[in-house]
């Protein structure tokens, strides 16, 4: 059986998207997805300037379409920062004990304990090699058996 990990964010249009992008290109082997806790965004594609990030490192997220969060059908839920876990928190069905984690646990010597929103910050750039740190790490930190 495929593990599977869903990443978290307050749109679904920027970071995670962007981490499951950088994920699935890491490893292949885990099915991952991405929601966002807000649904306004719901259908749209990755935010321009993320995607364009993206491709200058050989990655594509043109698939992904936001969706909002509400299913816990994961081995894992990685969130962007403490708002969007303590939202996923809120939002999961009574009884699910999928864990949560926030994706800058696994950047060690990351400045900040959330990945910044670019849609706010206009970083992209930064954005991406911190999501890209994390990824490194969190690939290296699991310890799913094989399938």
């Amino acid at each position: 059986m495929s593990q599977k990990i869903l990443f978290v964010c307050l749109g679904d249009i920027c970071r995670s998207p962007t981490a499951e992008g950088v994920f699935r290109d890491l490893a292949s082997d885990i099915q991952t997805d991405c929601a966002g806790t807000g649904s306004w965004h719901v259908g749209k594609p990755p935010y321009g300037a993320m995607p364009l990030a993206l491709q200058a490192r050989g990655l594509d997220i043109s698939d992904l379409r936001a969706r909002q969060f509400g299913t816990t059908d994961f081995d894992l839920i990685i969130v962007m920062d403490s708002e969007n876990q303590a939202e996923a928190e809120e939002q999961r069905p009574t009884g699910s004990q999928t864990p949560v984690h926030l994706f800058t646990d696994y950047a060690r010597g990351a400045e900040a304990d959330h990945v910044p929103d670019p849609y706010y910050s206009r970083d992209f750039e930064g954005c991406l090699d911190l999501i890209e740190r994390a990824a490194h790490r969190l690939k290296t930190a699991l310890k799913f058996p094989a399938s």
